[in-house]
């Protein structure tokens, strides 16, 4: 059994300003500070021809925290995910970003790839690998496209999870509907400028920013910037075996 020693970190949206700020330092912080290599991700923002928009804010908002070494890669759709050169790249990451937009897109590009090898095995070497919005979405087992009105099979970095961003827009409308679709899962919802990381010793999470976090399942759960969530409630793979999927991966891209 392989032990994961990186970090995972999720967003509720509206990245790139305000108190995001908070967890975005501890992020880079945990990556190895403002030297560290950051790769921002912007697939999920290229059904709308937003990615090179979306992207560079992101380079632009590192940089204002101080980071060095952060670029947006041309990683925006699975062709371009199965790049051997832009694999290679990624898993030299120290903090993969994942941009908000589409989700289903971003799945869809990642699944199964080069690339999305490369980013698990940076974060099994330590980095931290995330995103915001439809970023974060993904890497649960499920996410829900509201477009479609479907539960859609997600990375699955976090077991039997699903994530609702925004929260406090899309409670209401999201809550009550993800859990009659998928009534034995942990519903996470994360507010705006809010964000969690699994940065604590024993891999339990912190939350910081601006509002809070809410665990939904037999009831609801409310945790403010600054309090812990255990891992008994909230866990990550960081203790089961990649190495299954990794073997998946390299089969089907030989």
């Amino acid at each position: 059994m392989s032990t994961v020693h990186g970090y995972i970190l999720l967003e509720g949206g509206a990245e790139f300003g305000g108190r995001m700020a908070d967890v975005d330092l501890r992020a880079m912080e945990l990556a190895g500070g403002v030297s560290a290599q950051i790769d921002i991700i912007p697939a999920a923002a290229a059904p709308d021809k937003n990615h090179l928009r979306a992207g560079a804010n992101g380079v632009s908002w590192f940089k204002r925290l101080g980071a060095t070494r952060v670029i947006s890669q041309p990683l925006i759709d699975y062709q371009s995910a199965q790049d051997r050169q832009l694999a290679s790249k990624l898993e030299s990451s120290s903090l993969l970003y994942l941009l908000g937009g589409f989700p289903r897109h971003l799945a869809n590009s990642l699944k199964h790839t080069r690339c999305w090898q490369s980013m698990l095995v940076a974060w099994q070497k330590g980095a931290v690998l995330g995103g915001s919005s439809a970023g974060a979405m993904v890497l649960a087992q499920h996410f829900y496209d509201p477009r479609q009105d479907q539960v859609v099979v997600g990375l699955g970095l976090l077991p039997n999870l699903c994530i609702i961003p925004h929260f406090a827009k899309f409670s209401k409308s999201w809550s009550g509907r993800l859990k009659s679709l998928l009534p034995d899962a942990t519903i996470l919802g994360i507010d705006e400028e809010t964000g969690i990381i699994n940065d604590v010793e024993d891999k339990s999470w912190t939350v910081y920013g601006k509002g809070n976090v809410y665990l939904i399942g037999q009831g609801i759960s409310e945790f403010s910037p600054g309090e812990t969530i255990s891992t008994s409630l909230l866990k990550s793979l960081d203790s089961i075996d990649q190495s299954t999927e990794l073997k998946n991966i390299r089969r089907e891209n030989d």
